[in-house]
């Protein structure tokens, strides 16, 4: 069983790399109090994916450990992936198949919370969850 961890506010900065377009790939998530403090961290290998597959799935995953894990009155979810951030605002159309599929997914999760953003940040502000998604690809 696991318990919840309460915190007002969650942070939460993903990453998904890919060694080849499509090729090894893996997720990195890093889980933070308002505080700044590091309270999770996740590294996981998925197999064969484009880079922006491996974006969404970081994203998709760290929704559902939110749901399973926490409690937060607010959910900040920080991204390098300029093309997942624009694509959940409504700035980009998704058209690409794949994508289609788990940008739908990641509509029904995010129903599950009263406010959560997804935001863009430079590449160099998220080189704690890059390094655990390198890590994971290492895993295979």
């Amino acid at each position: 069983m696991i318990l919840q961890k309460k915190t007002n506010n969650l942070i939460a900065y993903i990453d998904g790399a890919a060694r080849g377009n499509p090729g090894d790939a893996g997720i990195g998530i890093v889980f933070c109090n308002e505080r700044g403090d590091v309270i999770r961290e996740v590294k996981e290998y998925i197999g064969t994916a484009t880079n922006n597959v491996a974006e969404y799935k970081a994203l998709i995953k760290a929704l559902k450990v939110v749901i399973e894990e926490f409690t937060a009155n607010e959910l900040k979810i920080f991204t390098d992936s300029e093309l997942v951030t624009k694509q959940i605002s409504g700035h980009y159309k998704v058209k690409n198949k794949s994508l289609k599929e788990l940008f739908s997914q990641v509509q029904q999760l995010l129903k599950n919370f009263e406010k959560a953003e997804v935001i863009h940040i430079e590449r160099n502000k998220n080189k704690h969850a890059d390094k655990l998604a390198n890590i994971a690809i290492n895993l295979k």
